[in-house]
């Protein structure tokens, strides 16, 4: 693998800040220039804007140029697809003009997957250092500009760690759950390859619900920033509630609002975007 850089001219339906920080991903960090750097399947990339450009430069697995083009969804028009979600309602407008630069990763399934169980009941920060940890004891190393980057684990790299080692690398009560689909997904019990060729939403969300660990929101986000690409999943959180609540529902209690009426509504307005739009709208409510 060698260094290889790769440019593009800017384009206001890209962002990193944007892509980077709306909840997808965990393992791009922001350096003190402003760029970010993150690893991905076996590849260290850094992503700057400069003088109109963007700039991909890092050590990649194959061609730079390809990789970047599949990872950031690049043959995906979301001009044409924010244009299309601006007509529905005057919110939705106003949350896709403030996260317009918003673009859906495409990423490794089992890495999305583990990364996701790792989430329930988490914070960002500390669900990037458990999978750094992750990473550093049963990925590979790559080393970039003196530093050494460590990928994320496979099945048979994370089958090595017992409960005892995850909890040790502070899991919390998620390491059993992440013990056990590492065992499901090693023996083929859910068959990762099989999935991905599965094209209907609702069979591949009753297959990931099997997995320990995995409830309706955690499959819903593994479905919508994965290679999976459902773009008609709403994961509903806690910031999607409340922006739902407030712009559709108006309950007095937010909480009182269920999952259901949120996803039958959502699936009513936009459809097979969805899950677009629940970025924007996610990444607007807690930003703004």
């Amino acid at each position: 693998m060698q260094e290889q850089t790769y440019q593009m001219n800017q384009i206001d339906t890209f962002v990193p800040k944007h892509i980077f920080e709306c909840g997808q991903c965990f393992r791009w960090n922001q350096e003190t220039d402003g760029s970010y750097t993150g690893v991905f399947e076996n590849n260290v990339l850094n992503v700057t804007l400069e003088n109109g450009q963007i700039i991909f430069q890092g050590i990649c697995d194959g061609n730079i140029q390809e990789i970047v083009t599949s990872y950031f969804d690049l043959d995906r028009d979301y001009r044409k697809i924010q244009e299309n979600l601006s007509k529905i309602d005057e919110p939705l407008k106003t949350s896709i003009q403030y996260g317009k630069g918003i673009r859906l990763l495409n990423q490794n399934l089992w890495e999305t997957i583990i990364s996701f169980i790792i989430s329930a009941n988490n914070n960002i920060p500390r669900i990037k250092g458990i999978i750094e940890r992750l990473s550093k004891n049963y990925g590979n190393q790559i080393e970039w500009k003196d530093k050494i980057y460590y990928t994320f684990p496979t099945p048979q790299q994370l089958a090595k760690a017992s409960i005892a080692d995850l909890r040790a690398l502070g899991l919390g009560f998620r390491d059993q759950r992440v013990y056990e689909t590492t065992q499901i997904v090693l023996n083929k019990e859910v068959d990762l390859q099989k999935l991905s060729k599965e094209t209907d939403s609702r069979k591949i969300r009753e297959i990931l619900l099997t997995l320990p660990g995995v409830g309706p929101k955690v499959a819903d986000c593994i479905m919508l920033f994965s290679t999976l690409k459902c773009l008609d999943v709403f994961p509903v959180d806690v910031w999607v509630r409340r922006v739902m609540n407030e712009l559709y529902f108006q309950l007095p209690e937010e909480k009182n609002l269920k999952r259901e009426q949120i996803e039958k509504l959502a699936y009513e307005k936009y459809g097979n975007l969805a899950g677009i739009a629940q970025q924007y709208l996610f990444y607007w409510k807690r930003e703004a």
